[in-house]
């Protein structure tokens, strides 16, 4: 084999390689201190300022559950359960489109909504005086 058909199918491969952007489920879980001083209420309302601020849409909210969707560039699809009591919350994923999810792993982009909408969540129970006790992502 030539030396250029050689480094012609090394450099595909790593091309190949580097643009793999699927990576596992992001699935967060965020136990709060027994001592907290908030309601679900309050819980939930911080959720939803979170949800709308990362311009996810509620679809539906009711007692101990928060679900929500975001469409991004009218292409990209993702749903989401956010589960939460006084004492914790965890975000869960639900559905997917064009976002290649197959065998738990998603498009990358994915993750990073998870992560930044996780954080504002974090940031406004802080706001209440509340900070993590345990802090897991489930992947």
């Amino acid at each position: 084999m030539s030396s250029l058909l050689r480094a012609t199918l090394i450099t595909l491969a790593l091309l190949t390689t580097a643009g793999c952007t699927s990576k596992p489920v992001l699935n967060t879980q965020h136990d709060l201190p027994a001592n907290a001083q908030v309601s679900e209420e309050k819980i939930k309302q911080v959720i939803v300022a979170a949800l709308q601020k990362r311009e996810w849409t509620v679809q539906r909210l009711s007692p101990q559950l928060v679900q929500a969707e975001i469409t991004v560039r009218n292409q990209f699809y993702a749903a989401i359960d956010i589960r939460y009591t006084r004492n914790s919350y965890a975000i869960t994923y639900r559905d997917s489109r064009d976002l290649g999810y197959k065998d738990g792993k998603i498009h990358r982009n994915y993750n990073r909504w998870i992560n930044m909408l996780d954080r504002d969540i974090l940031a406004g129970l802080r706001n209440y005086g509340v900070n993590e006790a345990n802090t897991s992502p489930q992947n």
